[in-house]
């Protein structure tokens, strides 16, 4: 084997290996590795491939269900919805490339996660995404706002996968370092699941899709390591997506998967050509020999190094029958999608790289895929105690309630989301019963009356004040969400975002945060079945306030019982289901009228947050709600609002008297607390909505009426609608333009 660079202890270094790695692959290769070696270890051994730092804390998630078809360990997790049909999901990151090269890092991540689930064998159904970025007040965010969006919803207009649902959070702490988080949903026959395996010895590999190229290199090193200021120079390490060839690559897949002359598929990804062929390769107790000369490239001079390391995208991997090869190559050739064999499966562990017969690197499976396991420390951030301490209530009320919910309202993180969706093609929603507007897009499940809601969810501020809680909220909200939507909740993927693992303030965080999504987890009964995690979120001011986006999927057994957030018609009853307490800290108000983000995070009680949801659920199921409405940020004024403004076609007033003398005006209407569930029913219905709270011990008041033009809360609010809704439709458009 040779090798034109020679390996230093910088060369090393510069992979993003350390030198006890560096002796640990030489013991594993019983000799000095070569180049193209070490970047095929450095890849795989990332933390973006192969969860070093994360792996001992996601074992603390509870992965396993009734419901769970397929867990963590392939590329995507499937949950069970009857029919012998199954949900399949995943969730990716794409940050680091999203702050060099927006739109096409934005892309990408949406194409990647795409292949992940067609992988399956699943057809994908729906996009979600989940952004954070720094205040639209400088134009270096308001371009990477307006080129994520852009390059997220070309791709997915292009591929036809409609958009149905997301959320974005603006805030300064991810000033420098945005948040790029792509969900995938997709529907897959059980009998038609293919996972990630290179059986039967003398098989064929084959690489299928577009061409490889110099984009990418280094792509996994890059995501796993800190931005800074060199980071605008890396603009190589950001694949660039093709969305056409991606559409007909998902159709080439699928139908070859439909016609079974797959044995095993793997989407080339983060370290493209090395993590396809040693995950496959190790998976299925084989090993894979390839000849990179006869992988179709892009670019001229690519060295062995480059080709294995590329990221270009709409690339795959295919395992194959050596006596199929004609019917496979047909299907191909009918969907115009370039296919070549570049290998085949030996039966030594070995993934063996030939280039022009040549041996250019020689690896044991097992040593790529199982990367040093790191415990690191932990230690409570000195920050705490201070913001902590902070009581929320100190604040002077403000003198004009009114101004302080327009001013929510107008927040961009609140604000509708209108400018952002209105750029997916409405022509590709086909499947698509409640797109983004209310608490969860919901997708039908063809051949059936079911329906799959889906939504992603993570309150930051919340993780920054207390990870533990933060965490448990988010995967409360998204199901709360779900259940609003009339959907019960089955899963969930998540979205790991954090600073750097070394620094022990940050574990803890990430720690924290894992227990409280596993408290919820299993409260709830939606276990982790996929996930991506996402280290050194870090800007030259600190690290990104810690984000562990959750990704939810849930059951509609039956499309009538579909149900939105917003009011239906004048005279209906408004109840509000959970308790309100002075929960301040952390909430949307104590920011945007104070510019504070202290105090504590709200409580959650999850035997109160079982309660509500199944009160609601059993509610909805019985044809007895004509709304339903999670309470958030922004608190019970700002979902009322929400209720009689969010409907497209008709905007109606509420009269509400919540009345509480123990509670401050602003505590009252801006209070976070959690487990509240804002319903409108038929007068007609409430006594039996109420009997089934009664039944499940959960608070419950009637608390007003659906009537008039104006939104009225006791004494403290009175807007019109026509106001309310122009405070929020057009802010985000108004702060782009500013």
């Amino acid at each position: 084997m040779s090798s034109d660079v020679l390996i230093t202890q910088e060369v090393v270094e510069k992979t993003g290996l350390n030198m006890e790695e560096y002796a640990e692959i030489k013991k594993c290769l019983g000799r000095e590795p070569n180049y193209t070696e070490l970047g095929m270890f450095s890849a795989m051994w990332s933390e973006h491939c192969s969860y070093k730092n994360s792996r001992p804390v996601l074992k603390l998630f509870p992965t396993k269900g009734k419901q769970v078809i397929q867990g963590p360990g392939e590329n995507a997790g499937i949950v069970d919805i009857g029919s012998g049909l199954g949900v399949v999901f995943k969730i990716e990151s794409h940050n680091h490339p999203s702050a060099v090269e927006p739109y096409a890092a934005s892309a990408t991540g949406g194409g990647g996660c795409v292949r992940d689930i067609f992988t399956m064998g699943a057809r994908p159904v729906a996009l979600l995404d989940s952004l954070r970025l720094g205040t639209l007040k400088t134009e270096r965010v308001k371009f990477l706002f307006k080129n994520i969006i852009k390059g997220f919803t070309d791709y997915a207009n292009v591929a036809e996968i409609p958009v149905a649902g997301g959320e974005i959070y603006f805030d300064e702490s991810f000033e420098g370092n945005p948040l790029v988080n792509a969900m995938t949903v997709g529907i897959v026959k059980r009998k038609d699941i293919v996972k990630a395996r290179a059986t039967g010895v003398g098989n064929l590999v084959l690489i299928v899709g577009g061409g490889t190229g110099r984009d990418g290199v280094e792509g996994a090193a890059f995501a796993s390591s800190g931005l800074d200021e060199d980071s605008a120079k890396k603009s190589s390490a950001v694949a660039i997506g093709d969305p056409h060839m991606g559409k007909i690559l998902r159709e080439a897949c699928l139908e070859l998967m439909q016609k079974k002359l797959v044995l095993g598929m793997q989407d080339m990804g983060a370290a493209g050509l090395t993590c396809s062929i040693c995950e496959t390769s190790h998976k299925a107790s084989t090993g894979i020999e390839i000849d990179i000369s006869l992988v179709p490239r892009r670019e001229e001079g690519m060295n062995a190094y480059e080709v294995m390391l590329s990221e270009s995208q709409e690339r795959m991997l295919v395992i194959v029958d050596k006596n199929k090869l004609d019917k496979v190559k047909a299907v191909f050739r009918k969907w115009k999608v370039p296919v070549d064999v570049i290998g085949r499966v030996s039966n030594d562990g070995m993934v063996r790289v030939k280039e022009y017969g040549e041996v250019v690197a020689e690896v044991p499976a097992s040593a790529l895929v199982k990367a040093p396991v790191y415990y690191r420390k932990t230690r409570r951030p000195k920050y705490l105690s201070k913001v902590n301490k902070f009581n929320p209530l100190s604040v002077k009320e403000p003198g004009n309630l009114n101004t302080s919910l327009l001013a929510l309202l107008s927040n961009p993180s609140i604000a509708s989301k209108a400018w952002v969706f209105k750029h997916a093609d409405p022509k590709v929603a086909k499947n698509i019963l409640l797109g983004p507007g209310s608490d969860a897009g919901v997708i039908a499940v063809s051949g059936t009356k079911k329906a799959v809601a889906v939504t992603t969810d993570c309150n930051s501020a919340y993780l920054f004040l207390d990870p533990f809680k933060g965490g448990a909220i988010a995967v409360s909200e998204a199901a709360r969400n779900l259940v609003c939507s009339g959907a019960k909740p089955l899963a969930i993927t998540d979205g790991i975002n954090f600073g750097n693992p070394k620094n022990p303030e940050v574990f803890w965080q990430f720690r924290q945060a894992a227990l409280g999504i596993s408290k919820a987890c299993r409260a709830l009964n939606t276990p982790v079945v996929s996930g991506n995690v996402s280290f050194n979120n870090e800007n030259p001011k600190g690290s990104v306030d810690p984000t562990p986006i959750i990704g939810m999927v849930g059951l509609i057994k039956d499309r009538k019982n579909i149900t939105t957030q917003y009011f239906k018609a004048a005279g209906d009853v408004i109840l509000l289901l959970g308790r309100t307490k002075a929960e301040l800290g952390g909430s949307a108000y104590l920011k945007t009228v104070h510019g504070l983000k202290k105090g504590r995070a709200p409580n959650i009680d999850m035997n109160l947050e079982k309660k509500a949801q199944l009160v609601t659920l059993e509610a909805i199921e019985k044809g007895l709600i004509q709304s339903a409405h999670d309470c958030s940020e922004g608190g019970l004024a700002v979902a009322l609002a929400e209720c009689c403004i969010s409907n497209p076609k008709k905007r109606l007033g509420a009269i509400v008297d919540v009345s509480q003398s123990r509670l401050r005006k602003d505590a009252l209407l801006f209070s976070e607390s959690q487990s509240r569930i804002i319903l409108s029913a038929k007068p007609k219905n409430v006594k039996k909505i109420l009997a089934i709270a009664g039944k499940n011990k959960a608070p419950v008041a009637v608390i007003g009426t659906v009537r008039g033009k104006n939104l009225i809360i006791n004494k403290s609010i009175k807007l019109s609608v026509e106001k309310l809704y122009k405070a929020w439709h057009g802010a985000i458009e108004k702060k782009l333009k500013s």
